[in-house]
């Protein structure tokens, strides 16, 4: 019983119990190399010695900007094999927050493509002494991944390693701030991998063979190669930037039985199938998460394209999975009630605990109404962030989300907004993502946004910003019928204005913070709307 929980542990029994599995790397929606467990296996022990002979050692950290590919795969393992820390490094990020994280994480080594070697100037400057290897070739300063594996013996000896030593690092997108460090211990992501198992979670399995759409780079693409490797599925990486056909593509070539990705990506996915007639019917489960996904979007997937739907509800400070939404028996062949529960954000994952707690720091009961911010703790959730900072984000144990929730009786969690982006007009609380999610209920509306402006009187204000559907006209004052039929008067905002596209963070969310700096600069005075 005192047998330590590591990570590495899922590299062994995939060579042992699953050798012939397949993982597959796609490049602009062609295949561009297969290759087996066994064949992982081993190169994942030459690349913990590749590692082990440029001088890395226990607790070091190991940086990686890199896309969805086999060899982003093999850094998983590799380097918590070798005794370090995996940090995975968002790309979408401008060089100059690159080198804040790089700088403040310490890294030894950052493993990059070739592709974004341009990214890393600026951290190359203030870090002469970080080793720098490509992913697809050498080149000035930079040493050559494959080379490094040739050449390296297999570390068949690692070092000893604990299970509360931290396994890998990832970064929160810096919405409210510079980007804050979280650690995740073997323990932690060990157990974080049995519950993505688990039937009433994600259910991966040896049956499955998993489309890895969500990024590496973030929050250890929700964990779910290590469930892969676990569980002995089968994983198909797409490359950099795929498209929505090439993903279609890729889905029904494959036979994808699993995949995860945002609402946004999968708007973009099931038009392209539509269009294109190809057949997605070999998925199982498509799990949204980053935002709630609209009724018309679950609708569509299961009724037109017969693609089961799944939500989930997490935080990189939760490894990052907390819920998952799997409808209740009852529900299974009731449709709308099924697509009733999978809207919210579903039941906590065993070996969690939650908490909501009202303005007066007292618990609200969950009777689907009592709101409050939601707290969390557990074996995979963070209790600090890395370097000790921003304390004030954990109490007594408890990590506080900023998410403003209800939980019904049957458990199920609704997010109703983030704290930072309530509207308090006139001492009563406006939630943005209700009006959003009415907006974009509207045949008319892709996207929707709504931030907070002041106002003399009432203090704030709701601004909402729409953009249009594909080939649709969106007016502002069809809008504002639309909205009095569906939240309280009081509620509506006092503009809305049509614009061609929201600004996003660099994990591809609506950017309030970006908007509300915009609004407050009077980006958007003159841009079609309703005063």
């Amino acid at each position: 019983m005192s047998t330590p929980l590591l990570v590495t542990d899922f590299l062994h029994r995939a060579r042992e119990f699953f050798p012939g599995r397949e993982i597959v790397q796609y490049r602009g929606g062609e295949t561009a190399h297969r290759y087996t467990y066994r064949d992982y296996h081993d190169r994942v022990l030459r690349l913990a010695g590749a590692l082990r002979e440029l001088g890395i050692r226990p607790g070091d950290r190991v940086a990686t900007l890199a896309w969805n590919h086999h060899r982003h795969l093999e850094l998983y393992l590799a380097v918590p094999l070798a005794g370090a820390v995996l940090h995975t490094v968002n790309l979408r990020l401008e060089p100059g927050e690159i080198a804040y994280i790089l700088g403040h994480a310490d890294d030894r080594v950052v493993v990059a493509d070739t592709s974004l070697l341009a990214a890393l100037e600026q951290a190359r400057a203030d870090r002469p002494d970080m080793l720098v290897v490509g992913t697809d070739g050498a080149g000035p300063g930079v040493l050559d991944y494959e080379a490094l594996i040739e050449a390296a013996p297999p570390l068949t000896d690692p070092p000893p390693v604990a299970e509360d030593d931290l396994a890998a690092l990832c970064y929160t997108s810096g919405t409210t701030g510079f980007p804050k460090g979280v650690g995740y211990s073997h323990r932690a992501l060990y157990l974080h991998t049995f519950a993505a198992c688990l039937a009433d979670g994600h259910a991966i399995s040896e049956r499955d063979t998993v489309l890895h759409v969500v990024p590496m780079f973030h929050a250890n693409a929700w964990g779910i190669p290590f469930a892969a490797l676990m569980s002995g599925a089968s994983q198909v990486l797409p490359g950099p930037h795929p498209a929505p056909a090439d993903l279609a593509r890729i889905i029904a070539t494959e036979r994808v039985t699993y995949t995860g990705m945002v609402p946004t990506v999968a708007v973009d996915l099931m038009r392209e199938a539509t269009a294109a007639g190809t057949g997605l019917d070999s998925l199982r489960a498509l799990v949204l998460g980053g935002s709630p996904p609209s009724e018309d979007l679950v609708r569509e997937l299961e009724e037109r394209l017969r693609v089961p739907v799944f939500q989930g509800w997490g935080m990189t400070e939760v490894s990052p999975m907390g819920t998952f939404s799997r409808p209740l028996p009852s529900s299974e062949h009731d449709a709308t009630a099924r697509r009733r529960q999978i809207r919210k954000q579903g039941r906590l994952l065993p070996g969690l605990r939650w908490r909501l707690v009202g303005d007066e720091g007292r618990d609200q009961p969950h009777d689907g109404v009592a709101r409050g911010e939601l707290l969390v703790r557990g074996p995979w959730v963070a209790s600090a962030y890395f370097r000790d900072e921003h304390p004030e984000c954990f109490t007594d144990g408890w990590l506080r989300t900023g998410d403003i929730a209800t939980i019904d009786p049957d458990g199920y969690l609704e997010i109703v907004d983030r704290a930072k982006d309530l509207i308090k007009s006139g001492g009563e609380w406006i939630s943005s993502l209700a009006l959003e999610q009415a907006l974009v209920a509207h045949p008319a509306v892709g996207e929707a946004a709504v931030v907070a402006v002041a106002h003399e009187r009432w203090q704030e204000r709701p601004f909402a910003l729409v953009v249009p559907a594909p080939d649709a006209v969106a007016e502002p004052a069809d809008l504002l019928a639309w909205l009095r039929e569906r939240v309280p008067r009081w509620w509506l905002p006092d503009r809305i204005a049509v614009v061609d596209a929201l600004p996003r963070t660099s994990v591809g969310k609506i950017d309030k913070r970006a908007l509300r700096d915009q609004v407050a600069g009077g980006l958007f005075d003159e841009v079609r709307g309703r005063t």
